[in-house]
C-alpha cells in the first residue's frame, strides 16, 4: 500500500492546512529507515518511513525530540506527526538545510546546557530504541542497577540469544560483577541525555547553528553522552574544550567513557554483527584489567 495519500493527510491535519507533494526527493544516510524530502505549496519536510511495526519508535523519537526542544538549548528539527497505516509506519519533521559552517564550541556549550536538564530518577517515562534495538528505560534511583540491568545487562541477554556465547559473556558476566568497583560508587545528577550522541546524528543548519536529531533521549549519567561523542570521532577539540569549560568533568571519566561505550559497541554487534565481536571483548579485558 502507498503510504504517501496518508502521510499528506496527517501533515494537513497537523499543520491545519491543505499539503499536496510535488516533489519526492530520497535522502541517504541511514541504515534503519528510508527517508525523504518532500516538498510542496512552498513548504518542505523529512520524512521517516519504516513497516507498520515501527509506529511505536517514531512516537517515542517525537517525544525524545520534543523534550529536548523545550529545554531551548539545542535546536532540533520541529516533530510535525507521525503515524502508522496497514503496512507502514512514519515520522514528519521540519527540513532543515545543513550547510558546511560549522560553530563547534557552540555544540560544545549547548550540549552542557542540555546536561543541566535534570529528573529525580534514571530513566524515561517510556521505553525507546537505540538504533532498531530496544531500550529500556524502566525508572530507578541507583545508576549503577539501571547500567547493570537496562544497557549492558540487556545487550549481552540481547546477544547471546544471536549466538554470541563463550568468551563475550564470560567477560560480560564478570564485568556485570564488577560495575560497583567501575563506577566508582558514583550516583551523578541524572540528567537529560540525547542518547546516541555520535558524528551522524549532529548537524550544522546553514548559519552554523548546532542541529542534533535522532535521539534515544533519557536522564543518565551525562559521561555517557560525552563518551559516546569520541567512540566514533568527528568532534573536534574546540568542542571539547567549549563543554568542559561549561561543565567540568569528575576524575575518572577517562575509564567510564570505556564502559559507557560498551554499550553502543554491544548494540551494533547486535544490530550489524559478528565484526563488532572483538572490539567488544578487547574493552570488557581492558576493563576488569583495572579492577
Amino acid at each position: 500500500m502507498n503510504p504517501w495519500p496518508d502521510i499528506t493527510a496527517a501533515i494537513a491535519h497537523a499543520t491545519g492546512g491543505a499539503f499536496r507533494i510535488e516533489q519526492r526527493t530520497p535522502v541517504g544516510g541511514g541504515c534503519i529507515n528510508s527517508a525523504w524530502r518532500i516538498e510542496g505549496q512552498g513548504q518542505r519536510y523529512f520524512v521517516k518511513i519504516n513497516n507498520s511495526a515501527f509506529g511505536g519508535m517514531f512516537a517515542a523519537e517525537t517525544a525524545g525530540l520534543s523534550a529536548i526542544a523545550a529545554t531551548r538549548t539545542l535546536r532540533v528539527p520541529h516533530p510535525v506527526c507521525h503515524g502508522t497505516n496497514r503496512n507502514a509506519s512514519w515520522l514528519v519533521l521540519e527540513y532543515i538545510e545543513f550547510g558546511r559552517k560549522s560553530n563547534m564550541r557552540l555544540l560544545g556549550a549547548q550540549l552542557a546546557a542540555l546536561h543541566r536538564v535534570t529528573s529525580r530518577h534514571y530513566g524515561w517515562p517510556h521505553d525507546n530504541t537505540i538504533g532498531a534495538t530496544p531500550q529500556i528505560n524502566t525508572a530507578s534511583d541507583d545508576w549503577c542497577a539501571f547500567w547493570r540491568e537496562h544497557r549492558l545487562g540487556y545487550q549481552l541477554k540481547l546477544a547471546a540469544t544471536n549466538g554470541y556465547v563463550g568468551r563475550l559473556q564470560q567477560l560480560g558476566g564478570r564485568l556485570m560483577n564488577h560495575l560497583p568497583e567501575l563506577l566508582s560508587g558514583r550516583r551523578p545528577q541524572p540528567s537529560l541525555l540525547h542518547g546516541d550522541l555520535w558524528s551522524g546524528n549532529a548537524a550544522f543548519d546553514a548559519g552554523g547553528e548546532p542541529v542534533i536529531f535522532d535521539p534515544a533521549a533519557y536522564y543518565g549519567d551525562r559521561e555517557a553522552d560525552l563518551a559516546m561523542t569520541e567512540l566514533f570521532g568527528g568532534f573536534s577539540a574546540e568542542f571539547y574544550a567549549a563543554y568542559r569549560e561549561a561543565y567540568p568533568l569528575g576524575a575518572g571519566y577517562a575509564r567510564r567513557k570505556t564502559l559507557y561505550n560498551l554499550y553502543h559497541v554491544l548494540n551494533h554487534l547486535n544490530l550489524f554483527g559478528g565484526g563488532y565481536l572483538a572490539q567488544a571483548e578487547d574493552m570488557m579485558a581492558e576493563l576488569l584489567a583495572e579492577v
